[in-house]
């Protein structure tokens, strides 16, 4: 269930008074902790004991050796099996909380309170948890659901607005793929800030929720909701293999261009509509620069992609402005066009 909070955050404290916990620990990292716990620790009423848990901010810590820290320290803490982890974070706190408390003494209950955009509509929601194993994403992980998750958007207000705009991009995505009357509410944002991006923020979670709602263990419709990530994700953990990360949504929105692109090479959308949708993109993420990776590189990540089946590169792809195809196998020419296309952006 995800509960927007009210100032005084009285939902969450009565799930604390309901339930029967026996201990809290609250999972941050720094910037959370600096910004965000004040606000949470202000307004949270109970009588229980509670830890707070740090870690360095980033996407280089959601590792195996971050999750057996925490776990060694639940341990040393001596937490049991009806301990709490609140998660208070971006996408990289509600996944690695997630999967730390999903799998210690086989699993405890978690909430998340998501702290960017890109956590309020899609990392956090979902029971997807996970760690990044090498420089693959995601690759190690759990479906295991939150107890609740709690959105307050007055969060979004502590974020650099390159955190704001990475979130968008999975915004921007879920209208693509499943609701083009928000996708068109969406781009006419022209100036991208909180004011005019929390309106949306209901909509484009309902519309993870639907998807996850209809297909938990992603057997079918929840695939589509990887729309750029095949591609993104690739570049994503190149970018990290090289030690320079780069956002999520960054990477995301390269991947939408190049996939739009690859869905109208393979007959799937009109040049009008992967157009209209590549422009649009274009005017709120700046081009990143991928010459230095081989087509090679890329493929080979693409070959790795949790979705593959018997070895072949399965992408989601828009059918419409709106909707979604998904397990579909594209030609490797037409695979190595799209990148080929998204490089020449560049020299326009």
């Amino acid at each position: 269930m995800i509960t927007i909070l009210n100032d005084n955050f009285s939902q969450l404290n009565e799930l604390l008074h309901e339930k029967t916990f026996s201990k809290i620990f609250i999972l941050v990292d720094e910037n959370t902790h600096e910004y965000c716990l004040p606000i949470l620790l202000g307004n949270m009423e109970t009588d229980l004991g509670f830890e707070i848990l740090e870690i360095e901010a980033g996407e280089e810590m959601k590792n195996i050796q971050t999750a057996n820290q925490l776990w060694e320290i639940l341990t040393e803490m001596k937490a049991d099996r009806k301990a709490l982890i609140i998660n208070l974070g971006g996408g990289v706190i509600t996944d690695m909380g997630g999967f730390v408390a999903s799998t210690y003494k086989r699993g405890i209950q978690f909430i998340n309170i998501p702290t960017t955009l890109l956590s309020m509509c899609d990392a956090s929601i979902g029971g997807k948890t996970g760690i990044d194993l090498m420089h693959y994403k995601n690759m190690v992980g759990t479906f295991a659901f939150p107890e609740q998750i709690f959105i307050y958007p007055k969060f979004l207000e502590t974020l650099p607005f390159k955190e704001l705009r990475s979130g968008f991009a999975e915004m921007l995505k879920h209208g693509l793929i499943a609701d083009k009357a928000h996708w068109n509410q969406l781009i006419q944002i022209h100036k991208l800030d909180v004011e005019a991006v929390t309106p949306h923020i209901q909509t484009s979670m309902d519309i993870k929720q639907d998807v996850v709602e209809k297909d938990f263990h992603e057997s079918n419709i929840r695939k589509t909701l990887n729309f750029g990530h095949t591609i993104g994700h690739a570049v994503e953990s190149l970018c990290l293999q090289q030690g320079n990360p780069i956002l999520h949504g960054e990477a995301v929105a390269m991947g939408m261009i190049s996939e739009a692109h690859l869905a109208y090479l393979e007959n799937l959308i009109s040049e009008d509509d992967a157009k209209a949708i590549i422009e649009n993109i274009q005017r709120y993420y700046p081009y990143l620069d991928i010459s230095d990776f081989k087509d090679e590189d890329i493929t080979a990540l693409l070959l790795n992609d949790k979705k593959n089946t018997d070895s072949k590169i399965n992408f989601s792809l828009l059918s419409s402005i709106g909707s979604c195809t998904y397990d579909h196998q594209c030609s490797q020419k037409n695979i190595l066009d799209s990148l080929h296309f998204y490089r020449k952006l560049n020299d326009a």
